[in-house]
């Protein structure tokens, strides 16, 4: 089954959405949603938004494929201006998101450049600050995922590429991002099943979501006392353009999911809901929380 138009329908969840076996489908990284097979679902068509973030102005990384795209539209349609964060190649994509947020009639600001120099961050925080009169959320969803499946191949300057974009991009958004943000303010980062269960074949990704697993418990007590609030999602096996450009071995994409109780990955339409909830005053009384969207897998 392929997506659905209404997200409120009710259906068996096992068969919502596409289940392996996948094509293989080698792309270069970053990689591209429109090139995979069949192509993911960031509730293009099924995400409809009631205006729980009216007025609210949000920077998101990674947002034009994958979960970050899904959470931008589903911003855009609860009614937050957005400030796209992704990487120059990534530009094809994010052309399509920008469009969909204007569509929506909220202002959509791209801002490509690379998260891993610590100067674009602040620039990047600001320039968004900026442009949108302000900060009020910070989703940090953009990472680097390269399977190996040998520490013996595992190279420093790989090991480091991976800590600069998953762990010290983090704390430079997040530091810059603070001074911006009134109380009410949120930050949601993204951390993964890989920070409770680790996968062999991912030491340095996993060993940063952990880190940011950390982070967000760190921080949220940090900041309580400003108004502001820190939470993570921590999402499962998940169609995106980072599995197949290398953050799978081509031969683990055919299978990609299988191994979760649902018997299929996630679509990241499935997890912008959450990302909505964690920035809408809904959830004004958690911080500090990692919300796991697994199909099933526990987070421990």
């Amino acid at each position: 089954m392929g997506k659905i138009e209404n997200q409120f329908a009710m259906q068996d969840p096992t068969t919502q959405y596409p289940q392996p076996e996948f094509e293989k489908q080698p792309q270069s990284a970053p990689g591209l949603a429109r090139e995979m097979r069949p192509k993911p679902d960031h509730g293009e068509t099924s995400y409809k938004g009631f205006g729980r973030l009216a007025g609210r102005r949000a920077l998101i990384t990674g947002a034009d494929s994958g979960i970050g795209r899904a959470v931008a539209i589903a911003f855009a349609r609860e009614g937050a201006d957005v400030a796209l964060s992704y990487l120059p190649s990534e530009g094809a994509d994010a052309s399509e998101v920008v469009s969909l947020i204007e569509k929506e009639g909220r202002k959509a600001i791209p801002l490509p450049g690379n998260i891993s120099d610590e100067a674009f961050c602040v620039n990047l925080i600001n320039d968004a600050a900026m442009q949108l009169g302000g900060l009020d959320i910070l989703v940090n969803v953009a990472g680097k995922q390269t399977a190996v499946e040998d520490i013996a191949d595992l190279s420093t300057e790989q090991f480091e590429a991976t800590f600069r974009t998953n762990v010290f991009a983090l704390f430079w958004l997040c530091k810059a991002a603070l001074p911006h943000m009134p109380a009410g303010g949120t930050i949601i980062n993204t951390t993964s099943i890989q920070s409770y269960q680790p996968s062999p074949m991912l030491l340095d990704y996993a060993s940063t979501k952990a880190a940011i697993t950390a982070f967000t418990h760190s921080l949220a007590k940090q900041v309580v006392g400003k108004g502001i609030r820190v939470n993570a999602v921590a999402p499962g096996p998940i169609w995106t353009p980072l599995q197949p450009s290398g953050g799978q071995p081509q031969d683990k994409i055919p299978p990609f999911g299988s191994e979760v109780p649902m018997k299929r990955p996630g679509q990241p339409a499935e997890l912008a809901p959450i990302y909505v909830v964690l920035a809408s005053q809904e959830s004004s009384f958690v911080t500090g929380e990692v919300y796991g969207v697994t199909g099933g897998n526990h987070l421990s």
